[in-house]
C-alpha cells in the first residue's frame, strides 16, 4: 500500500509512527490526510544511554512540525524498533546488538559501552500513549493488515515476516495469534544457530549466528578483505560473473534458507513475507535461491509455504510502526 493511500478516518485524531532501526531512525505522522511529515537520520550510538531516546523525542517533534500538527495532538505513539527488549519495572530498553556496543565488546566497534538503551520510560514522560513493539512484529501486523500476509482482504493465520537488512528479525503468527513471549522478543531466530562458524563474531556476543554470520552488516566484517566491502558490491561481483562473490551469496542464501527452512518446519507455516534493505535490493534474484532450501524437503511440512518479497516494499517499517496504534 503506497503512503498516499494510508489514512485514518475523518476527525480522527493523529498518531505518530517511530521506526527504529540498527542504521536510522525514522519518524511519520499519520491523520486522515494520509501518512505525513516524514523524517530520518542515523541512528544515535553515542552519549548517555537515554540518547537514543532524546533523538526519538526530538524527532517525533520535527516531524510534527512538518506535518502541521502539535506534538500535544498526538493520541498515540507507536515505535517498531529492533531488539532484543529487556523489561526495566515494566518499561521496555533495547538490548540491541547492532546499537548497544557492551553487548559484544570493543571487538564490535560500537562507539558505545551500553548493555541497554533507554527506550519506553523516557517517552512516556512526554506522550500519554505509547506502545512499543520488536519492528518484525509490527511489520507482520502492517504485512497482515495491508500488505503480503492476506488472502482476498483476510489476514493468514499462519505466518511470518522476516527482514534480512541490518540485521535479521522474524514476526511469528501461529493460529492467527502474534507471538511476543515473556519480554516481547518472539521471533529472534536471527540468533539462532544454523551452521558452524568461529570468526563471525555478531553484536549480540554471539559467534556464528545467522545474523553475524548474513546479515548487511557482517559482509563487510566478513569478506572485505576479499575487496566486498558492503553487500552491494558483492551482488554487483556476483551479477557480473565473480566466481568468487557468487559462491559467498548461495552461502548467505544458504544459511538464509535454513533459518527460513526452521521456521516453516516448526510453526506450519503457510507464507512468508520478506523485507530490509539487503532483500529488498536484490529480491528477485534471492527469492528463488531462498525457496529452493525451503521447498522439496519434508513435503508434508514444505508444501504450500511461500516466500514473498513484503507487499508493502521499502515503507514497510513506517507502516509497521503506524500498524501498533492506528
Amino acid at each position: 500500500m503506497p503512503a498516499d493511500a494510508f489514512h485514518l478516518p475523518g476527525g480522527a485524531a493523529p498518531v505518530a509512527g517511530v521506526d527504529i532501526g540498527g542504521t536510522k531512525v525514522a519518524v511519520s505522522i499519520a491523520d486522515a490526510r494520509g501518512v505525513r511529515g516524514r523524517v530520518a537520520e542515523p541512528t544515535v550510538k553515542q552519549g548517555a544511554p537515554d540518547a537514543l531516546a532524546a533523538q526519538v523525542i526530538r524527532l517525533l517533534g520535527q516531524s510534527c512540525r512538518a506535518a502541521g500538527v502539535g506534538v500535544g495532538d498526538l493520541a498515540a505513539v507507536g515505535v517498531a524498533s529492533c531488539g532484543p527488549f529487556v523489561l526495566r519495572d515494566g518499561m521496555v530498553e533495547l538490548a540491541a546488538p547492532n546499537i548497544c556496543g557492551g553487548l559484544a565488546g570493543p571487538a564490535r566497534g560500537l562507539p558505545n559501552d551500553w548493555t541497554t538503551a533507554l527506550l519506553e520510560a523516557p517517552l512516556r514522560q512526554v506522550f500519554p500513549r505509547v506502545r512499543v513493539e520488536n519492528d518484525a512484529i509490527g511489520a507482520l501486523e502492517a504485512e497482515r493488515r495491508w500488505g503480503a500476509l492476506q488472502t482476498n482482504g483476510r489476514p493468514l493465520a499462519h505466518c511470518a515476516y522476516v527482514t534480512w537488512s541490518t540485521g535479521v528479525g522474524v514476526g511469528l503468527c501461529v493460529d492467527d495469534h502474534v507471538l511476543r513471549g515473556k519480554n516481547g522478543n518472539a521471533g529472534h531466530a536471527g540468533h539462532g544457530f544454523v551452521s558452524d562458524n568461529d570468526d563471525a563474531l555478531c553484536g549480540c556476543g554471539n559467534v556464528g549466528d545467522v545474523e553475524g554470520l548474513v546479515a548487511g552488516n557482517a559482509i563487510a566484517r566478513r569478506f572485505g578483505h576479499l575487496g566486498f566491502a558492503d553487500a552491494a558490491a558483492l551482488f554487483a561481483a556476483a551479477d557480473a560473473g565473480d566466481a568468487s562473490a557468487a559462491a559467498i551469496v548461495d552461502d548467505l542464501c544458504r544459511v538464509m534458507g535454513r533459518a527460513l527452512y526452521n521456521l516453516v518446519v516448526t510453526l506450519d507455516l503457510q507464507r512468508i513475507s520478506i523485507g530490509g534493505g539487503l532483500f529488498w535490493h536484490h529480491r528477485e534474484f534471492l527469492i528463488p535461491k531462498l525457496q529452493a532450501h525451503v521447498s522439496g524437503k519434508l513435503a508434508a511440512l514444505t508444501d504450500g509455504c511461500t516466500l514473498v518479497p513484503a507487499g508493502l516494499g521499502e515503507r514497510v517499517g513506517d507502516f509497521a510502526a503506524l500498524a501498533l496504534v492506528a
